[in-house]
């Protein structure tokens, strides 16, 4: 071993404390790299690889009644590689030991062979016979809630009759990988299922004899999506056909996009914020060692050391201190991916799903903290190498002092001589100051954007359940009926109050933007669901004209009085112009809304409606769960309580790992800068220190002067903390807002208080163990270092 490695060796084991301290910064941020990088790989790489080998679909439509014979008609258009003509249809589940409804969509495959599109993965069991009624294989987390395996059976209501069916497989598809149920925000695979029969056992159960309604279509990957799209609309258009759509606006696909957004916004955010911090802890850990280190340098390149082999010198300490926060942070994120997938797993239905840890993931992740600490370390290493012998063993220049805040007896007198040196050497070193307080605030910024989530799911449930849908239950009809059904479920058992609703879909246009949404009517003075202003306040809906959330109003750049022209796709596609009379806030889906009267005249045929909005009496829920049970009309019934809750339990079990995480980072954040600023102050200025010591003032009095300087920062940190903390939530909210939700923007200021109070209780500690080193400084030695 040469020399200036034992030296190296030497000044790791000496700064062993502030090596580690630095490495752990670094670490975090190449564990996030790991965690961000490797997590997008995995869900795409499977999303990928589920879909290829099951032949999940590109393109689906729904329709009304078709014959089987289009199945030659829509082969032929070009770039369709293959179809499945599929019955679809939503039913009532009476499940064993559950009281409340159960609902799920029943699909149907082929009677034999495989399926051409949307093929299923068999976890146990077999496939359903054609040849016997009432068998079905269903999903693999609906199977899972209800302990079923193969001979389970449970009864639904299918086509107004009441049947029991008999489980002979478990399944996954990539159709339902993130199923979620009518009216959830998030999956509840109690309540909800998905359940494959034969198209004969189907087609019979629905007289479907012969026909379909529903067409899933794989494409060639050159293919044109939009004219294949248009092209089965003119197919369907007159057995009606609600419109082609691709993947983007399939619910399953559509929310594992948004996962993948979302890691991708993490890899690209969080790691730098951490590599910074790490540059900055090297920079500063470097420059101000070299300056301790002068003489040896120049003794060192007195006796032959080049200047090259002294800055690789100094570049190898900085290489091993980024080795070992590589090293850390590899392990860190190694296990903290193979606990999002575990958490993956919970949400996502695929067939398996494993942490992707290939070899160029850490290489990467380990050359992009190298290279940070290479590049925070350059300035002090260029010094070195330009620094000539003759100066480096000579002490550096005094620094040039001036009076502090001259001109200001009366202020200065209000504080002692020993604040007076803290707050001067503030003021003397501005940038070193200032990088520091920035270091800080990082970490009170990192808290905030982990904090605030709290503040704003809290206000997003609120705003969704107890001011917008207030009803305690939704209830869907399989078709439209006439108004005369809200007097039949008004009557149910356990109905307080009964609102109507009609829904139906259409392709809203603004020049050449374009979107796939649903309009939905809202009654006059509407009580149990109300549409609010951007002010969140209940309106009513105006006689005539639009209502669009203010997120379909920015897609589509529609402003109150231009002219929207509505598809009715289930109306044979009828082209309507229709004007925005109304901008409103909707955090849930892409939200347009009209008034009841309205929309029927929009759609002709006179009034229909799709379903009733309820307030229920609890004490009668038993009752009404039983008569609806038996209502052959009710295809689904979503349950405002339980998707409150459901969403509830989620949410905070997300946001709390999350947070847990991210206080971790903020933690070794703010102890990597200020145990970090306060032992390198403590080498700059001991003989300072000592000196205080001999003339007499105690051991707290000489403490005092460096806790000061560092209770400064912190202190100054907090309000550039909280902005920056406030702008990084920003962030985090536009970043993650999408077609299916948006959260508010909602910082409390109790968040900005408790991101501080963790921050000062880290810096404390932090301080009181620099305390201990200045309370056991040797005073003979360190006063022997030469002037």
């Amino acid at each position: 071993m040469s020399v200036l490695d034992r030296k190296l060796l030497r000044d790791i084991l000496r700064m062993w404390a502030q090596v580690l301290a630095i490495a752990l910064v670094m670490a975090c941020g190449v564990a996030t790299i790991v965690l961000a990088v490797g997590g997008y790989r995995s869900l795409e790489q499977t999303r990928t690889a589920f879909y290829d080998r099951y032949r999940f679909g590109t393109v689906f439509s729904g329709l009304t009644r078709a014959p089987l014979h289009l199945r030659e008609r829509i082969t032929s258009i070009a770039g369709v590689s293959g179809l499945e003509l599929r019955i679809v249809k939503p039913v009532l589940l009476d499940m064993p030991g559950m009281a409340e409804p159960a609902t799920a969509i029943a699909v149907s495959i082929p009677d034999r062979g495989e399926p051409a599109a949307n093929r299923l993965y068999l976890r146990i069991g077999r496939l359903p016979e054609s040849g016997r009624p009432g068998e079905v294989a269903v999903t693999e987390r609906f199977a899972t809630a209800h302990r079923m395996a193969p001979g389970s059976t449970f009864a639904a209501i299918l086509n107004g009759r009441k049947r029991t069916l008999s489980v002979t497989g478990i399944v996954l598809t990539p159709e339902y990988i993130y199923a979620l149920g009518p009216g959830d925000m998030v999956p509840d695979p109690r309540r909800f299922g998905v359940f494959f029969m034969p198209q004969t056992a189907l087609a019979g159960i629905f007289d479907m004899d012969g026909a379909f309604n529903d067409v899933a279509i794989r494409t060639q990957r050159s293919a044109d999506m939009q004219a294949i799209e248009d092209a089965v609309d003119r197919v369907l258009k007159s057995f009606g056909g609600t419109g082609a759509h691709g993947r983007a606006d399939q619910i399953s696909h559509a929310f594992l996009d948004n996962e993948l957004i979302q890691l991708r916004a993490m890899a690209a955010v969080i790691p730098p914020v951490f590599l910074f911090v790490s540059a900055f802890l090297v920079n500063m850990i470097l420059s101000r060692l070299i300056v301790l280190e002068r003489e040896q340098i120049g003794l060192m390149k007195a006796v032959g050391y080049g200047s090259g082999a002294i800055g690789w010198h100094y570049a190898k300490l900085t290489l091993v201190i980024a080795l070992i926060g590589i090293a850390i942070g590899a392990g860190a994120g190694n296990w903290l991916g193979h606990g999002l997938t575990t958490l993956y797993a919970r949400f996502f239905s695929f067939p398996f799903l494993i942490f992707q840890q290939s070899l160029d993931l850490y290489a990467i992740a380990a050359a992009t903290s190298a290279l940070a600490a290479l590049l925070g370390a350059a300035r002090a290493i260029w010094s070195v190498v330009t620094l000539p012998p003759a100066v480096a063993m000579q002490p550096p220049a005094p620094a040039r002092y001036r009076a502090f805040l001259m001109g200001n007896g009366r202020l200065l007198s209000s504080f002692s001589q020993l604040t007076i040196m803290a707050l001067r050497h503030l003021v003397r070193w501005p940038m070193r100051s200032l990088l520091t307080t920035l270091g800080t605030s990082l970490a009170v910024a990192l808290l905030v954007t982990a904090l605030f989530s709290f503040d704003s799911i809290s206000f997003m449930v609120d705003t969704v359940f107890f001011r917008a849908e207030r009803q305690d239950a939704t209830l869907s009809f399989g078709v439209e009926q006439p108004p005369r059904a809200l007097q039949s479920v008004a009557a149910m058992p356990g109905v307080l109050r009964a609102e109507p609703f009609r829904a139906t879909a259409v392709i809203l246009r603004h020049g050449h933007r374009e979107r796939r949404l649903v309009i939905s009517s809202v009654p006059q003075q509407a009580d149990l669901a109300r549409v609010l202003d951007l002010d969140l306040n209940p309106v009513d809906p105006p006689p005539a004209g639009l209502m669009l959330s203010e997120r379909v109003a920015s897609l589509l750049h529609l402003r109150i009085g231009d002219l929207a022209e509505v598809e009715l796709l289930e109306k044979a596609h009828r082209m309507i112009r229709v004007p925005v009379t109304s901008i409103v806030q909707s955090y849930v889906g892409l939200a347009v809304y009209m008034r009841a009267e309205a929309l029927d005249r929009l759609l002709g045929g006179g009034p229909r409606i799709s379903g009733v909005r309820a307030a229920i009496d609890p004490a009668r829920l038993g009752e009404l769960y039983a008569a609806i049970k038996q209502t052959p009309v009710v295809a689904s019934i979503a349950l405002q309580g339980i998707s409150r809750q459901r969403f509830r339990e989620t949410i905070g079990e997300n946001i709390t790992i999350m947070t847990s995480v991210y206080t971790a980072l903020a933690v070794i954040i703010a102890f990597g800068v200020v145990y970090n600023s306060a032992r390198i102050q403590l080498s700059e200025r001991a003989r300072e220190l000592a000196g205080l010591r001999v003339l007499g003032f105690t051991r707290s009095e000489v403490s005092s002067v460096l806790l000061i300087e560092l209770a400064s920062i912190v202190a100054l940190a907090q309000p550039l903390g909280w902005i920056l903390g406030y702008l990084f939530s920003w962030s985090v909210v536009a970043g993650f807002e999408s077609d299916l939700f948006r959260i508010p923007f909602v910082v409390n200021r109790s968040t900005f208080a408790l991101a501080s109070l963790v921050v000062l209780a880290v810096a404390t500690l932090s301080a009181l163990i620099v305390r201990r080193r200045i309370d056991s400084l040797d005073l003979v030695r360190v006063l022997k270092t030469r002037d």
